[in-house]
């Protein structure tokens, strides 16, 4: 199989790109020392954030591929989740596409503009390995939540599971892909903003050895 794992930042997959033997990519796309059970991997590290990453689908993502796997931690809407959970969000959205309305808030499905704000992943082929992973919805946004009113807000307007800066986009620009999916570890609750209840090492660490046993297991 030819797979391309995509990132936001390189620190979120440090540890698979050890493993692959690929030297420090700040950004853009190296491929593997060595196949992987016979695989030939490539990892995109595309930038934080929603335009930083169609960006770099578009520039770098035109390959054939027969897997492409967006990985990265993510926020947890649900405070009984504990950090370092993996998940597979299935469904995304860019949920501050919309417009403001007074007090209210016009979704973008409200307002009836073309074109689209959800976004799902797909699979031609059945993984063993994604059984073990719960599957959630997520939401993409620019700024993430920190705020106690806004979090109801949006629970209220969508109910998200996870929330990440990238997922919508990703999912957006693999339509075409035969095999498209997102797979992201907790690394916070989605609450007013304390870095020191943040469990990012945890989080990377459970999220690289998930793919690291993953593509062995492919």
């Amino acid at each position: 199989m030819h797979i391309l794992i995509v990132s936001a930042t390189q620190f979120e997959v440090s540890p698979l790109l050890g493993y692959l033997q690929i030297p420090s990519v700040p950004a853009g796309i190296s491929r593997a020392a060595r196949p992987v059970n016979g695989h030939e991997v490539h990892v995109l590290i595309t930038g934080i954030g929603m335009v930083n990453t169609a960006y770099a689908m578009g520039r770098y993502g035109g390959g054939t591929y027969d897997l492409i796997i967006n990985a990265g931690v993510c926020g947890a809407f649900d405070p009984s989740v504990p950090p370092g959970t993996l998940v597979q969000v299935t469904e995304d959205l860019l949920s501050e596409m919309g417009a403001e309305d007074g007090d209210g808030f016009l979704t973008y499905d409200q307002m009836g503009l073309p074109g689209e704000q959800r976004f799902s992943g797909h699979l031609s082929h059945r993984f063993a390995g994604l059984s073990s992973l719960k599957q959630v919805k997520g939401i993409t946004v620019n700024t993430v939540h920190g705020n106690e009113r806004s979090i109801a807000w949006i629970k209220q307007l969508y109910n998200p599971d996870v929330e990440s800066m990238e997922g919508a986009a990703f999912f957006a620009a693999c339509q075409d892909a035969r095999n498209a999916i997102q797979i992201r570890s907790i690394s916070n609750h989605v609450e007013k903003r304390d870095k020191s209840k943040w469990q990012m090492p945890l989080a990377i660490k459970n999220l690289n050895d998930f793919l690291i046993e993953f593509l062995n297991e492919l």
